[in-house]
């Protein structure tokens, strides 16, 4: 036998992929019809076969310690979050001399040092920190994000990548995406064929929505310590601006974190709250729920099987939407997912918004946040007016969204547009800029 940490030398003993081998090299009644077994998948899957995984926590773990005890050497892994001391009951890939470092760092170098021949390449970013080159280079994505806008972003980039000839899908510019996720005891996976598979835009309707406190408990009669976090997050923050008149607060930002917690102490401490702690602080600013390993273990193992099947082509993959569910007993179905046929980010037409030309573009505005199959977080809407192209509201920007408030109060009429208008609108929920066409209700 010959074994070395993982340095990308060849290191391989007779026997080692003896398991795998028995999938590929012969046919079975569970076999896809069309597939023909040969020596050349393993070398493929080995060698050639280049996967991503987003996210190094509790699931991304567990998908990289599956995907490479299962072959898959050519690994890559994006994760902007550094390792919490929380995070080591579950996040089995760190030890407590890591607390502070990056999670992909960490992870891609415990994998190599452990798995021999692996070549993990870790990114301690935003997965909207890189361009189009990076991601068309990976022949499959596979997502453990605990974030709905994080998932609609990369969304939106694999649609990007769809090259289309008169008007027909080229295949080889399809990049299937498998996507986990987990929340205490409940879990799912499904498998996405952009541009073929409904996509996650297609189905906003079976995510949960957030959860809000009403805004007269928490700014007059706070009676948990979440109220007081939401306190801070919503009311003190934008009046107080610690870090600047321009800066939003950031959940992955540690000084913001350390702030919100300070001042939801005084908050809590002011109403004889108790159980306020930074781990809750930072849980009510992202939105984290609370996570269990066993149900991470079988997600996981869920979405390296499908990564196995599309990478092989040896078994037909999920169609395509797993749900797990070990509450009270234990309970997986599985079921087709359907694309919408007027989806905001697959579907290649403009969807149609029917207001009357008396309506505010605050009616408009409220419609793309709160309806359930657009959910937009801070939409900014442009059109083109009188031959000039204007931007109607933009939030993110403080001086602009100054400048550009008074149009919320203005109906449609009065900003100079018509039935039939096309609105632009762009939001953090995708990288690709969404049009609309207005359309006038008498």
């Amino acid at each position: 036998m010959v074994v070395d940490g993982g340095s990308g030398n060849t290191c391989e003993w007779e026997g080692r992929w003896n398991h795998i081998k028995k999938f590929l090299e012969r046919s079975g009644p569970f076999t896809h019809p069309d597939f023909e077994p040969s020596t050349e998948s393993l070398q493929l899957m080995l060698e050639t076969c280049k996967i991503l995984v987003i996210g190094a926590g509790g699931l991304g773990c567990e998908l990289l310690k599956d995907l490479a005890l299962s072959g898959f050497r050519n690994l890559h892994v994006v994760d902007m979050d550094t390792i919490d001391v929380s995070n080591l009951n579950r996040q089995f890939l760190f030890r407590s001399k890591d607390v502070g470092r990056p999670k992909a760092d960490v992870a891609a170098d415990f994998i190599n040092s452990r798995i021999p021949g692996c070549r993990a390449v870790p990114h301690f970013k935003k997965i909207q920190d890189f361009d189009e080159t990076f991601y068309r280079q990976f022949h499959i994505i596979v997502c453990g994000l605990d974030s709905i806008v994080a998932r609609r972003w990369l969304n939106g980039v694999v649609l990007s990548l769809l090259v289309y000839e008169d008007g027909v899908l080229d295949p080889r510019s399809i990049i299937p995406v498998i996507d986990g996720g987990t929340e205490g005891f409940k879990g799912n996976a499904r498998v996405i064929l952009p541009g073929m598979t409904a996509c996650i835009d297609c189905t906003l309707e079976l995510y949960p929505p957030q959860i809000n406190f009403p805004m007269c408990t928490i700014a007059s009669m706070p009676r948990l310590p979440e109220h007081c976090v939401e306190f801070v997050r919503i009311l003190l923050w934008p009046k107080e601006k610690p870090f600047g008149d321009d800066v939003t607060l950031d959940g992955d930002d540690p000084a913001h974190i350390q702030w919100v917690y300070q001042k939801s102490l005084e908050r809590a401490a002011e109403f004889n709250i108790t159980g306020v702690t930074y781990r809750l602080t930072q849980g009510v600013v992202k939105r984290i729920i609370p996570a269990v390993a066993s149900t991470n273990a079988v997600i996981a193992a869920a979405c390296a099987t499908e990564v196995f099947k599309l990478a092989t082509s040896a078994y037909t993959p999920l169609n395509n939407y797993l749900v797990f569910n070990d509450v009270d007993g234990l309970y997986t179905y599985t079921f087709e997912a359907e694309r919408k046929e007027n989806c905001s980010a697959c579907s290649q037409i403009p969807l149609d918004l029917h207001f009357s030309s008396s309506s505010k573009l605050q009616e408009v505005l409220d419609y793309l946040t709160q309806s359930a199959s657009l959910q937009m977080k801070s939409p900014a809407v442009t059109a083109t007016v009188e031959g000039k192209n204007k931007t109607l509201y933009l939030q993110s920007v403080a001086s602009i969204e100054q400048r550009t408030r008074p149009n919320l109060s203005k109906t449609l009429k009065e900003l100079g547009l018509t039935d039939g208008q096309k609105l632009a609108v762009a939001d953090v929920t995708t990288p690709q800029t969404m049009l609309f066409r207005l359309c006038f209700t008498s």
